[in-house]
């Protein structure tokens, strides 16, 4: 069964921070608090965990997941980022937004894009998503906690617990995050392309 851990919104305890890391570190599954939603994470190099997120969330092996960054300097070394859209990004960061670029060496082969050889990128600004990437000390791979036949992504720790208690290793309440995805930008080409709207803002982006 899942641990639960209710972590302050803007000063988690470090005590449980380091337990989170040490779940993360063992291979396991988290549940944590982002900026936009909840989200699953696990350690970038963790196939079996990766495995176990396809399951729960009902998706095929070609659905792409985000990394999550705890700064910019992550983000440039794990993509492509021109002065253009390193520009963009440092503005936008952190927050509710997810950036398609293409993907360095860092990144295994089995994270990108099959034919653009992409990965999308964010750095949430969240409190406790941010302290456990710090004490991780790497990016943490992603996927909003938007279960199969729902409409929206699940919002209560309780509700998490019941329903995926058996399926991942750690719930992390860090209170109310909303129900509403990052927004998505394409940067590849050099314009942004605004490939979801969530969060967000994009009327910068609207023609």
């Amino acid at each position: 069964m899942a641990q639960l851990f209710r972590m302050h919104p803007s000063s988690p305890p470090q005590r449980l921070v380091a337990q989170a890391v040490q779940i993360l570190r063992g291979g396991g599954v988290i549940i944590y608090p982002t900026d936009s939603c909840y989200a699953l994470g696990w350690r970038i190099g963790d196939k079996a965990a990766q495995a176990r997120i396809r399951l729960l969330r009902g998706v095929d092996p070609k659905h792409e997941f985000t990394l999550v960054c705890r700064d910019l300097s992550e983000i440039a070394l794990y993509a492509r980022v021109d002065n253009a859209a390193y520009r963009l990004i440092k503005s936008l960061t952190p927050g509710p937004y997810t950036f398609i670029l293409k993907a360095t060496h860092e990144v295994p082969r089995r994270l990108q894009a099959p034919r653009r050889k992409t990965i999308g990128l964010r750095v949430p600004d969240n409190p406790v998503a941010l302290a456990i990437l710090t004490a991780l000390g790497e990016p943490i791979l992603s996927s909003t906690l938007w279960l199969p036949g729902e409409d929206r992504p699940l919002t209560d720790p309780e509700a998490m617990k019941k329903r995926l208690g058996n399926q991942v290793d750690l719930i992390i309440d860090g209170g109310n995050c909303g129900h509403e995805p990052t927004t998505v930008l394409d940067l590849v080409d050099g314009t942004p392309l605004v490939v979801r709207r969530g969060k967000g803002d994009v009327s910068a982006f609207q023609q």
